[in-house]
C-alpha cells in the first residue's frame, strides 16, 4: 500500500501542510519586509551623503570666492599696485596661490585684457565664458563669481600650475558603460573664480582669477568623504567613498580599482549616464561599481552656463550590510523553522488516536471497491468513529443489493442509448444535406435571374444596333457613288468603316443567338442545376460556318489596331509573346470580341491604378508623361491539343473578395467604368466553343487573364523570329 495515499498520511498532510504554507510564506514576508525596509533606510542615508557632498562641494567653492575676495580688499596687494614692483606682486600671488590651495592664480588688468607676468604686463585676453560676462558686465564693477568650467586641452595648457600629467587620463574599458572612441580624457574641470580689485574710491583697478584643478585632486574628494563618512557612520567593513566624475569619467575619486590604486579613469554605466547627465536627476540605487556593490548616489554637476558637464558621487560598499542582513533573515529562519517542528510533532502524537480506526475503515472500502466482501465490525471507541464504522457497514449492505439492480439497468440505457444516437446521426445527416440543397437552389435562382436580364437587355441593344447599322451601309453606298473616282483615295478606309459595320451585325447577331439561349436555359427548372453546362456548346447551335482555324497572332495584330485610339497618347507599351503553333477552333469575329474585351480593360485598370496614385495638387498628365506600364500578350500551346491567350497588365488589380464575381452579368468593382457585361459576355463566347477563361490577380499589381481554347488539327508555320516581344507603344 501506497503510504501517501494511506489516509494517515492524507490527514497528516491537512495538518502539516499548511503548516509548511504558514511557515514559508512567515519566512518570505519577513525576510522581504526585512531587506525592503534595510535598503530603503541604506538609500535614504546615501541620498542625505549625498547631499552632504554636494554641500560640501559647494562650500569648496564658496571658500575659493571668500579667499579671493578677502586677497583683493587686502592692504598688501594694494599697496603693491599702487608702489611695489612686478616682482613683488607676483611673490605674493605665489604665496597667497600655495596657501590657499589653488592651482593658478593671476592678476590682469582690470579690463581683463593684459596679465602680470615676470616680465610684466603682457596682452591676453581674458577667457570668454558666461562667467566673465557676469564679472566684466556688472553694474557697481565690484562682484566677482565662481563657477565650475570645463577647459580644454588647448585653453588649459596656457595656464600656470596645470600639468598634462594631471589632467589627461586613459579611458579604462569599464562594464555595462555607454560605448565611445575615445581613447584618453583631456579635459580639465576647474573651479574658477574671478575677484575684481578695486581701490579707495571703489573703482577698478584690476582683476584676481583663480582656478582650482578637479583632475586627480584626491585631497578635494577625500577632504569631502571625510567630512560625510566620519569614524562610526557605517557598519564595520564598509568604505565610503567619493567621486568626480567629467561627464561619465572618473577624474578624481577615492574608489579602489583591482590593484587598490584609484580608479580613475573607469566610467559610470550607461543607464546612470542617461539618469543623471541626460535627464538631469539624481540617482540612487545598488550599484556595481568598478569591482563590488555599493550602495551608490549620483547627482549632476552644473558649469556657470547651467549644462550639465559632469556627476558628483557618494556611495559605500554594500557587502558588510547585506551580511548582517542574511544573518539576522537567517536566525529568525531559524526560529519559526524550530517552532513549526515543534507544532508538527504535538500534532502526529495527537492525531494517533483517531488514525488506526479511521485506517481499519479505509481498508474495508479499499477491499469493497476491488470486489471483496468484508465488513468493519465493532470497534470498541465508544465515540463517533463506532457509529460511523457500524453505518458504513450498513450501508455497504445496502449497496450490495444496489448494484445488481444498477447493473440491469445500465444494459437496458447502453441499448436504449444506442438506438438514439443511431437516429440522431440520420436526422442530422438529412439537415445537412437539404442545407446544401437549399443553398445550391439559392445560388441557381440568382444565376438565372441575372442571365434573363441580360438575355433581354442583350436583345434589345443588337435589335436597336442593327437599325444604324443599316443606315451606316446604305450612307456608305451612296457616298461611294457620289464621290465616283474620288474614293479611290480614301477606299482603305471606306472597306474598314464597311468591314467593321458587318462586324457590328455579326456580333449583334450572335448576341441574339447568345440571348435566346441565356433566355432559355434561365427558364430551366430551379431544380436543374446551373453550371458551367448551361452555356456549353451541347445547348448552343454552332454552325460550321461559325467555327475555323484562326492564327492567334493575326487576330491579337488585328485587334491592337483596333485599339489604338485606346492606346494613343496613354503612355503604355503592350508586349506580344507568339508563341503558339497551334490554330484555335472558333470564330474569328468572336475571339476578336472577347479580345477587345479583355485588353481595354486592361488599359481602363492602368489608367485607373495612375488616378490613385496622383497625389493631391499633382497633375494628371505629369504623372502620364513620367509613368510607362505594360500590357502583355502572349500565345502558347495549351495541353490536350489546345492553345492558350494570356493577357497581362499592370494595373489596379482586383479585390480578392471580387475574384468569383468578376464574370457575373452586370456585376463591377466601382473601380473601373463599365456596365458589367464585357467579362460576361467574353465568358459566355469562350465556354460556347468550348473553351474557359480563367483570373488571377493581385490589388495593386495588376490581373491576368488566360483565355483556353481548342485547337485546331491545322498548324501555322511561324518564321524564325517570331517568337520574340512585338512591342507597340501607346
Amino acid at each position: 500500500m501506497n503510504r501517501f495515499s494511506n489516509l494517515r498520511y492524507r490527514l497528516l498532510a491537512l495538518v502539516l501542510v499548511p503548516l509548511v504554507l504558514l511557515t514559508g510564506t512567515v519566512i518570505l514576508l519577513a525576510s522581504k519586509w526585512s531587506t525592503d525596509f534595510t535598503y530603503e533606510q541604506l538609500f535614504t542615508k546615501v541620498n542625505t551623503d549625498l547631499r552632504v557632498a554636494g554641500e560640501s562641494f559647494q562650500r569648496i567653492l564658496e571658500d575659493g570666492q571668500r579667499d579671493l575676495i578677502a586677497l583683493a580688499g587686502s592692504a598688501s596687494l594694494n599697496l603693491l599696485l599702487t608702489q611695489g614692483s612686478n616682482a613683488q606682486l607676483l611673490n605674493l600671488l605665489e604665496a597667497q596661490r600655495v596657501q590657499r590651495g589653488f592651482d593658478f592664480l593671476k592678476l590682469l588688468s582690470e579690463d581683463g585684457k593684459r596679465v602680470l607676468v615676470e616680465a610684466g604686463w603682457q596682452t591676453r585676453e581674458l577667457r570668454s565664458s558666461p562667467l566673465t560676462a557676469q564679472v566684466m558686465s556688472s553694474a557697481d564693477m565690484v562682484d566677482g563669481a565662481a563657477g565650475i568650467e570645463i577647459y580644454a586641452a588647448s585653453e588649459w595648457q596656457m595656464e600656470p600650475g596645470i600639468d598634462a600629467e594631471l589632467v589627461v587620463l586613459p579611458l579604462v574599458d569599464t562594464a555595462r558603460a555607454a560605448p565611445t572612441t575615445r581613447r584618453n580624457e583631456d579635459r580639465a574641470m576647474i573651479i574658477r573664480t574671478l575677484q575684481p580689485v578695486v581701490n579707495a574710491d571703489q573703482r577698478r583697478v584690476a582683476l584676481l582669477e583663480g582656478g582650482l584643478l578637479l583632475n586627480r585632486n584626491f585631497e578635494f574628494v577625500d577632504e569631502i568623504r571625510d567630512l560625510v563618512y566620519g569614524p562610526g557612520s557605517l557598519a564595520p567593513g564598509s568604505r565610503g567613498t567619493v567621486t568626480v566624475f567629467l561627464e561619465d569619467v572618473r577624474i578624481t575619486t577615492n574608489v579602489p580599482a583591482r590593484d587598490d590604486s584609484r580608479a580613475l579613469g573607469t566610467r559610470v554605466s550607461a543607464e546612470v549616464r542617461d539618469t543623471v547627465l541626460n535627464r538631469g536627476e539624481d540617482w540612487i540605487d545598488r550599484a556595481f561599481v568598478v569591482n563590488d556593490w555599493y550602495i551608490s548616489a549620483y547627482e549632476p554637476i552644473l558649469d556657470v552656463a547651467g549644462n550639465r558637464v559632469g556627476m558628483l558621487y557618494a556611495g559605500y560598499l554594500e557587502a558588510p550590510f547585506r551580511s548582517a542582513l542574511f544573518q539576522a533573515i537567517a536566525v529568525m529562519t531559524a526560529l519559526v523553522v524550530a517552532g513549526s517542528l515543534l507544532a508538527a510533532v504535538a500534532a502526529i502524537l495527537g492525531a494517533r488516536s483517531i488514525f488506526t480506526p479511521i485506517e481499519a475503515m479505509t481498508s474495508v472500502v479499499r477491499a469493497t471497491a476491488a470486489g471483496e466482501h468484508r465488513r468493519i465490525g465493532p470497534i470498541p471507541t465508544g465515540s463517533e468513529i463506532g457509529e460511523l464504522a457500524s453505518q458504513i457497514d450498513a450501508m455497504l449492505d445496502t449497496l450490495e443489493l444496489h448494484r445488481e439492480r444498477i447493473e440491469k439497468d445500465a444494459a437496458m440505457l447502453e441499448d436504449k442509448v444506442q438506438h438514439r444516437t443511431a437516429e440522431l446521426e440520420k436526422q442530422n445527416k438529412r439537415l445537412h444535406d437539404s442545407i446544401d440543397l437549399l443553398h445550391q437552389t439559392r445560388q441557381q435562382l440568382a444565376t438565372a435571374e441575372k442571365l434573363a436580364a441580360l438575355g433581354e437587355l442583350t436583345a434589345g441593344v443588337a435589335h436597336e444596333i442593327n437599325n444604324p447599322t443599316a443606315v451606316i451601309l446604305g450612307n456608305m453606298d451612296v457616298l461611294t457613288a457620289d464621290l465616283g473616282k474620288d474614293a479611290d483615295t480614301v477606299q482603305t478606309e471606306i472597306d474598314l468603316i464597311i468591314e467593321q459595320v458587318y462586324r457590328i451585325r455579326s456580333i449583334t447577331d450572335r448576341l441574339l443567338q447568345y440571348s435566346r439561349s441565356e433566355v432559355k436555359s434561365s427558364s430551366a427548372q430551379p431544380d436543374s442545376p446551373l453550371n458551367d453546362s448551361a452555356i456549353s456548346p451541347g445547348q448552343h447551335d454552332l454552325s460550321p460556318q461559325s467555327l475555323e482555324p484562326v492564327p492567334l497572332d493575326a487576330v491579337v495584330t488585328d485587334t491592337l489596331r483596333l485599339l489604338l485610339h485606346e492606346l494613343d497618347g496613354q503612355n503604355i507599351v503592350v508586349e506580344q509573346r507568339h508563341h503558339a503553333t497551334r490554330l484555335a477552333n472558333i470564330g474569328r469575329q468572336e475571339l476578336q470580341q472577347v479580345l477587345v474585351n479583355l485588353i481595354t480593360n486592361a488599359i481602363q485598370a492602368v489608367i485607373q491604378k495612375r488616378e490613385f496614385s496622383v497625389a493631391p495638387g499633382a497633375h494628371d498628365n505629369a504623372l502620364v508623361q513620367t509613368e510607362t506600364d505594360v500590357i502583355e500578350i502572349d500565345t502558347a500551346d495549351d495541353s490536350d491539343d489546345g492553345v492558350v491567350i494570356t493577357v497581362r497588365d499592370s494595373g489596379c488589380g482586383i479585390d480578392a473578395s471580387h475574384l468569383p464575381r468578376v464574370f457575373d452579368p452586370f456585376f463591377t468593382s466601382g473601380k473601373v467604368q463599365g456596365t458589367g457585361l464585357g467579362l460576361s459576355v467574353s465568358y459566355g463566347i469562350v465556354r460556347r466553343f468550348g473553351g474557359d477563361i480563367q483570373v488571377t490577380s493581385t490589388v495593386g499589381h495588376g490581373s491576368t487573364f488566360e483565355i483556353r481554347l481548342p485547337g485546331s488539327l491545322d498548324t501555322q508555320v511561324r518564321n524564325q523570329n517570331s517568337d520574340g516581344v512585338e512591342r507597340l507603344i501607346g
